[in-house]
């Protein structure tokens, strides 16, 4: 987390920094509240075009930065965060645009006469980007209530996933026209100085990106096609293990990682963590919960032969590092990483001592007996936390019963409150935060 915070500040004072310096006289003018309005309107406008356009570039799925953030799930809750700024500072753009009328009608402001407009040679540049202005701002407000009711869209999770997808494909039209309002409006000035070249560059990558995703290409992973061969749910946890036969192409995959999953094309791609290693005979297997409207759905839709489509392999919880020691807690359905990643300890032990926590809500004899099997195969000690009879791990139960901890790498896939919560516990005790591995797997 503290690598997504550390990006999305340094990024926004990298635009704050370039526009600052493209403005050193205004910024010490001001004389009056429509000075003010004239430089917020700038350094908002800057602020608002810079971060749409990285959160456009990373909806792409950019696999080359993973490695920066530690996985595509932390690329996404970046991607979030920069729509919640970007919807944030639009408003406040939108609002101090409309501010002088409000602030007239109250009384509260003197009406300004109006400036003369400057003269251009003819046929210049600015002359035509001056002679947009009203183009641009009409295009800018029209954009802006589009983007907005699609940001909300994509915020509030009432809205079915589905409808998310669907109204979410806009985006990038509303995009590219504050692309169009955020060039024309821009002081011409600004174009010469250290933010210039800054949003020449992150509003062409990200308008390719906006067109990219109108047409449907991702660069990169192509999706591979596969057929369902089995299907089984689970007596006691709603649960749906979905066995796949995959066509040629898949890249294969590190135990951890996940992939983007459509069995429906109505619906979409939905991301499910791959529960099986990779022996590269083109068989996989996934683990879904029925958490959401559709998940709830897939044992009656789902039947064997059907064609499914996958992209991936994405993800950095790859049980990597350099400590002997490694600590694994499962909350749920999140024990599904934890299951591929025994697969290839059996077949390929790494000589690093292992414990798995496993936390479930739900018993099944069944479950435990085939987990346990696979643990002894793998050589990983198993603990199993069955919340009503043994209640919840927290950090002192668990240095409690592993008394080594603090040599160990700790990866935890759950409940983020629960992980959350973990974390906090194990650092107060002496953990490095780095140490503690926790996948972000909300990717909207």
């Amino acid at each position: 987390m503290k690598a997504i915070q550390r990006t999305l500040a340094g990024f926004l004072l990298l635009l704050t920094a370039g526009w600052a310096l493209s403005e050193p006289g205004d910024l010490v003018a001001i004389a009056s509240f429509f000075d003010f309005r004239s430089l917020f309107m700038q350094w908002s406008g800057v602020i608002a075009i810079g971060v749409m356009s990285l959160a456009m570039i990373l909806s792409l799925r950019p696999a080359v930065l993973e490695p920066y953030l530690g996985g595509l799930d932390k690329l996404y809750r970046l991607h979030k965060w920069l729509g919640i700024t970007a919807l944030g500072i639009t408003l406040a753009h939108w609002l101090m645009a409309k501010s002088p009328k409000w602030l007239i009608a109250l009384g509260w402001l003197e009406r300004r006469g109006r400036r003369p407009r400057p003269s251009f040679p003819e046929g210049s540049l600015q002359g035509l980007f001056a002679g947009l202005h009203g183009l641009a701002e009409d295009v800018g407000e029209w954009a802006f209530y589009g983007a907005l009711v699609l940001m909300l869209i994509a915020l509030i999770k009432a809205f079915p996933y589905r409808r998310f997808v669907q109204t979410h494909r806009l985006l990038p039209l509303a995009y590219l026209a504050l692309v169009f309002h955020a060039v024309i409006l821009l002081k011409f000035d600004a174009w010469r100085g250290p933010i210039g070249p800054l949003l020449v560059a992150l509003m062409a990558l990200g308008s390719v990106a906006a067109v990219s995703s109108l047409l449907g290409w991702r660069p990169g992973r192509r999706p591979v096609t596969g057929t369902v061969t089995a299907v089984a749910a689970d007596a006691i946890d709603p649960v749906l293990t979905v066995d796949l036969r995959l066509d040629p192409g898949w890249p294969g995959h590190t135990a951890g990682q996940f992939a983007f999953v459509t069995f429906d094309s109505r619906e979409g791609a939905h991301p499910f963590t791959l529960a099986s290693a990779w022996r590269g005979d083109g068989y996989i297997q996934f683990r879904i919960k029925a958490l959401g409207d559709y998940t709830r759905t897939l044992a009656a839709r789902l039947h064997p032969g059907a064609r499914v489509s996958l992209e991936g392999p994405y993800g950095r919880f790859t049980f990597g590092g350099n400590a002997a020691r490694q600590i694994w807690i499962a909350g749920g359905i999140g024990i599904t990483p934890f299951l591929a990643r025994l697969q290839a300890l059996a077949a390929t032990p790494d000589g690093r001592r292992t414990d798995l926590f496993h936390c479930t809500a739900r018993y099944s004899a069944d479950a435990v007996r085939q987990l346990r099997h696979a643990t002894d195969a793998a050589g990983v000690r198993l603990h199993m936390l069955w919340d009503e009879r043994d209640g919840r791990l927290d950090a002192a139960r668990l240095a409690e019963t592993v008394p080594d901890w603090r040599d160990a790498d700790i990866w935890f896939c759950g409940p983020a409150p629960f992980g959350d919560a973990l974390r906090t516990g194990l650092v107060r005790l002496g953990l490095p935060a780095r140490r503690f591995h926790q996948e972000l797997f909300e990717m909207r």
